[in-house]
């Protein structure tokens, strides 16, 4: 059964996008469509909120996909959903105030979404991770990537480790709990990459092969590698064609 649209984005809904870190000339320039049916009831009492982009077919968000979102209670989500999504591996929600945008002009081949309570997940547009990306952000947490991403295979970009590491006299936490991390426009992210912790990647930076930003700033227009990451070359710029 077909996704039953209504009512065009909300000022709410708009506002808490912007906040949230979604470009406003992109949300200007997508038309988005309210989902109200076929949802269970709980989805609703809940207080729950789906739009699909106006170029999205009904086929291109399974519904495998959104009935999988009760995995965990959740509730006061915000998911947005504006490219086809028939071929993610996975998507979850975990408990209250979530908010997940899946720009235009993306696609996310096998890849696996989860968003913890009152975290952010956004993936501005032209995202194209190539296959088995893992994005996680929890505990509070945000990854919010600008426009023009270009990610390889098995690329993992998480907020936490999901398990709390302490000193042992003291028991204060050395790991991140509910970090940031932010995605410059036009950013390449190498195969295997892993971006964790509070992280800032700069306009036009490319992180290589296997390495790790963890905890880090990457200049833009620099080219990282290595673990932990360290620059190894400035003042580089990279196109999506493969010329000689």
């Amino acid at each position: 059964m077909p996704w039953t649209r209504a009512a065009a984005l909300s000022d709410e809904h708009r506002s808490r996008l912007i906040a949230a870190g979604v470009d406003t000339e992109v949300l200007a320039s997508t038309a988005l469509r309210l989902v109200t049916g076929p949802l269970p009831e709980w989805w609703h009492e809940q207080g729950n909120a789906l739009y699909l982009g106006d170029d999205v077919d009904p086929a291109d968000l399974p519904r495998k996909l959104i009935d999988a979102l009760a995995y965990y209670p959740l509730s006061d989500l915000l998911l947005v959903v504006a490219s086809p999504c028939n071929n993610m591996a996975s998507l979850l929600v975990g408990g209250a105030g979530a908010t997940v945008f899946l720009g235009p002009r993306s696609a996310f081949t096998a890849t696996e979404i989860y968003c913890g309570a009152y975290s952010t997940i956004v993936l501005n547009a032209e995202v194209v991770a190539t296959r088995c990306a893992v994005v996680d952000a929890r505990n509070g947490g945000s990854v919010v990537a600008e426009s023009d991403q270009l990610w390889a295979a098995n690329v993992y970009v998480a907020t936490d480790d999901m398990h709390r590491l302490e000193d042992a006299e003291t028991g204060a936490r050395l790991n991140p709990y509910g970090a940031h991390i932010r995605l410059g426009r036009h950013v390449w992210l190498g195969r295997e990459a892993i971006v964790t912790g509070h992280c800032d990647i700069g306009t036009g930076a490319v992180v290589g092969t296997r390495a790790m930003v963890r905890g880090q700033k990457v200049p833009p227009q620099t080219a990282v590698g290595g673990c932990p990451a360290r620059v190894i070359r400035e003042g580089v710029t990279w196109r999506g064609e493969d010329t000689p």
